[in-house]
């Protein structure tokens, strides 16, 4: 029942093959279907990496089966939820600017890029002189400026632009215009509610004085949103005597608060998605086959919060390529690759750098978790033939496609051993125990140093069995 709730958590059939599959084929298959599944996994992923590539202990299998996925099954739920209320928030801010300048909010401006948005608004006919002014400075800056244009520049201009209307007009024309403002203001403030929190509101309530108005949104406001900032400043605002506290919060409090909790929102989902890299880097680091993986890790942590999220959701990937390179300083530049030509036999030769992009694709390699599931083992995957990996049949080391079977899963299974000489890494075979991923001539073996054929000769076997995990030669 543990394995069945276990599954579902990613959507997995379990059939009775796979509920009686050992701890670690299980997780093996669990992480496949997160993997397969996306970002929608993402923490799912994670920590079922962490079980089957550090090397974890049964009782640590045990562990993910029955608790461990699904805790990061809530990680990922809060995930779904933070970014969906960040999103609201982000079109609610776009609605507050066009409800204030007098725009109809349509899914399609609302679904603009902020830059595009920003466009729109200062093209559309509603967009008076100052708003159109502000925009176009706007637009001249950074992504920076269209954020502030959006949370209160737009929203000043549009006043400036009713100040200078105000000017023009009779005392009388004005008090109908204070009106309607004071009524768009109304509606901003409702529509913020209504949004946020998923409540509704009768006509009627626009009609209120503004503290029972006020007083009429917090009453409707459930309990398990009266922590927000948007809550708070309503509630410090009607515990106010003073009129024009209640006004300033419903022109621009309101959405002042709005943008802060959309801001709290970012920067939570910012801190989770760090703590995820930071996870990724840590675990390549044990590893010790990853570089390239840490290297990615470390670059995406010192920039941006958005190239931490291009790293989680394609770079992570993209960054587990290397190239195998023998550890002879005769050899120096050469890599071990594969060749359709070659019927899937793998090999030793030459490849530059600068080279043809087949070439170096066939020298490049994805190394991820174990097909077989063993812990600090792995399986490398060919960058050219997705799908395909290095295995070892009859001794000798070819490229095939994943047939899915127990025993191909072993026979694509290289377990990392500290080099055999005295620097570079070894890899073991998991389907040939004591038998290492080794070079004779050129060719690529599973070779032990028995004599018994011509490639397990002990002569220079450490050196040849011996490798460099390189930078990918095809990124």
């Amino acid at each position: 029942m543990q394995r069945v709730k276990a599954a579902g958590v990613v959507g997995l059939d379990p059939s009775p093959d796979m509920l009686i599959l050992s701890d670690s084929d299980f997780i093996h298959a669990l992480w496949q279907k997160a993997r397969d599944a996306g970002d929608s996994h993402r923490a799912v992923r994670i920590a079922a990496e962490e079980v089957m590539m550090v090397g974890t202990s049964a009782e640590d299998q045990i562990r993910f089966i029955t608790t461990g996925i699904h805790e990061a099954h809530k990680v990922d739920k809060q995930r779904d939820v933070d970014e969906a209320a960040a999103d609201r928030a982000a079109r609610t801010a776009k609605q507050q600017v066009l409800i204030k300048i007098g725009i109809p909010a349509t899914p399609e401006l609302l679904g603009l890029s902020d830059d595009n948005f920003i466009r729109a608004v200062m093209k559309n006919p509603a967009s008076g002189k100052e708003v159109r002014d502000a925009a176009a400075r706007a637009l001249a800056g950074d992504a920076t400026s269209w954020k502030e244009f959006i949370a209160t520049g737009a929203g000043e201009a549009r006043d400036r632009d009713v100040a200078n209307e105000l000017k023009e007009k009779e005392e009388k024309e004005a008090q109908e215009l204070r009106h309607r403002e004071d009524l768009k203001d109304r509606k901003s403030t409702v529509t913020l509610f209504t949004t946020r929190f998923d409540i509704t509101f009768p006509d009627s309530v626009l009609d209120l004085s503004d503290d029972n108005f006020l007083r009429e949104l917090l009453r409707r406001t459930p309990t398990e949103h009266q922590h927000s900032e948007l809550y708070v400043a309503a509630q410090r605002a009607v515990l106010s005597s003073d009129p024009a506290v209640w006004k300033e919060f419903l022109h621009v409090g309101a959405m002042q608060a709005n943008n802060l909790d959309y801001e709290n929102a970012r920067k939570k989902r910012a801190a989770d998605d760090r703590r995820a890299a930071l996870q990724i880097q840590a675990r390549a680091e044990k590893t010790g086959v990853h570089p390239g993986l840490v290297a990615a890790a470390k670059k995406a942590l010192a920039g941006s919060d958005e190239d931490v999220v291009r790293f989680l959701q394609t770079g992570h990937t993209r960054a587990l390529r290397q190239s195998l390179q023998a550890s002879s300083a005769q050899l120096t530049g050469w890599y071990v690759r594969q060749s359709d030509a070659d019927k899937g036999e793998a090999f030793l030769a030459p490849v530059d750098g600068k080279g043809k992009q087949a070439d170096r694709e066939d020298a490049t390699w994805s190394i991820v978790p174990a097909l077989g599931g063993q812990g600090g083992c792995y399986s490398f995957e060919s960058a050219r033939k997705p799908g395909y990996y290095l295995m070892q049949k009859d001794l000798r080391v070819r490229l095939a496609a994943d047939d899915k079977s127990e025993t191909f899963r072993k026979d694509a299974t290289w377990c990392a051993r500290k080099g055999l000489t005295d620097s570079g890494t070894s890899f073991e075979s998991a389907g040939k125990p004591g038998h290492w991923l080794r070079q004779f001539q050129g060719d690529l073996y599973a070779a032990d140093k028995s004599g018994k054929h011509r490639y397990e000769a002990e002569k220079d076997f450490a050196q040849d069995a011996t490798w460099k995990i390189s930078t990918p030669l095809a990124r």
